[in-house]
């Protein structure tokens, strides 16, 4: 019932939305996320940016009730029939999902974010290297642990090309060094079972002395496990994004450091960007059709400005 009421809710807003876009003239740029997660709102802030130097358009901020490439579809499905000009979007699932990007970038201006779809009918992806963010994580990892370790590493959708990157990154960095990357566990972007996820390792792999993770919410759920077994400052943790247990966990030296990312900009220059497209100019596209926002790695030595930086960002004191 809760999820007929949140479907009729967004039809029900989509139709406002489309109606007061049509009475007012204006374009509806949309931001489609790829799950409910904290990460989102440095986006989201970004979008309210953008919007205050865009006052001939419309901008919408979506988060899909639930991650599932089903559900983030439909979202995109609606908007196109409520007459949204342009849509950025993170995949959930960007290899199932070729036939409804090609479909929906077949009738409205298609960008990607945070997790690309290179195949499909988008125009640009605008984002991390998630490569990139994967080697910086590894070289946090080789800094901590000269001696070696056996880490565990846990995600949210290891299909989405973000994931499979950051891992690959890892791998690359730690080949050769003493440090193994043992396997790597998935929760769907569900946030209990992520946390289940890093409890059972726990208490089935004793010898595992570093954790890494490698979405948004994996760092917090390790690190509340951890402190619920009394294991916190035992184990390596090492994150990515800006999460506020993550920062805190950094800076009291329980985290080694998370590789962030600039979700802001993303919201804030691909909203700007796409308008730009729209009126006719193509000329911020490049050939690539990648612009790469970079990543950058925050440890105890930059975490209190970073943060501080973070809530002026997001109006947060």
């Amino acid at each position: 019932m809760k999820r007929l009421l949140l479907a009729a809710t967004a039809v029900l807003a989509l139709g406002a939305l489309s109606g007061a876009s049509q009475s007012q003239g204006k374009k509806t740029l949309a931001f489609v996320v790829n799950g409910a997660s904290d990460f989102w709102k440095a986006a989201e802030a970004g979008v309210k940016k953008a919007q205050t130097e865009l006052p001939n358009y419309n901008l919408s901020f979506k988060y899909p009730e639930q991650s599932s490439a089903a559900i983030q579809t439909r979202i995109m499905d609606d908007l196109v029939a409520a007459g949204v000009a342009g849509i950025l979007v993170s995949p959930v699932d960007p290899k199932t999902m070729g036939d409804a990007l090609n479909r929906v970038g077949g009738q409205v201006a298609l960008f990607t974010t945070d997790s690309d779809a290179p195949n499909s009918k988008r125009i640009v992806y605008i984002g991390s290297s998630n490569t990139d963010a994967g080697k910086q994580a590894g070289q946090l990892m080789v800094k901590a642990m000269p001696n070696g370790g056996k880490c565990m590493g846990f995600v949210g959708l290891p299909g989405a090309d973000n994931a499979r990157e950051r891992i690959e990154g890892v791998k690359e960095v730690i080949k050769g060094t003493k440090i193994e990357l043992v396997d790597v566990r998935a929760d769907d972007i569900d946030q209990t079972r992520a946390k289940r996820n890093v409890e059972d390792m726990i208490s089935a792999r004793p010898d595992i002395n570093c954790m890494v993770g490698f979405y948004s919410y994996n760092t917090p759920r390790i690190y509340e496990a951890l402190k619920d077994a009394g294991k916190i400052g035992k184990v390596t943790i090492i994150g990515f994004d800006e999460d506020p247990i993550t920062l805190g966990g950094v800076k009291e030296g329980t985290i080694v450091g998370t590789v962030v990312q600039q979700p802001y900009e993303w919201g804030y220059q691909g909203m700007k960007l796409m308008a730009k497209y729209l009126e006719g100019d193509k000329s911020s596209i490049p050939a690539n059709k990648l612009i790469v926002i970079p990543t950058k790695i925050i440890d105890k030595g930059n975490v209190d400005a970073f943060w501080a930086e973070l809530k002026e960002r997001q109006g947060r004191k």
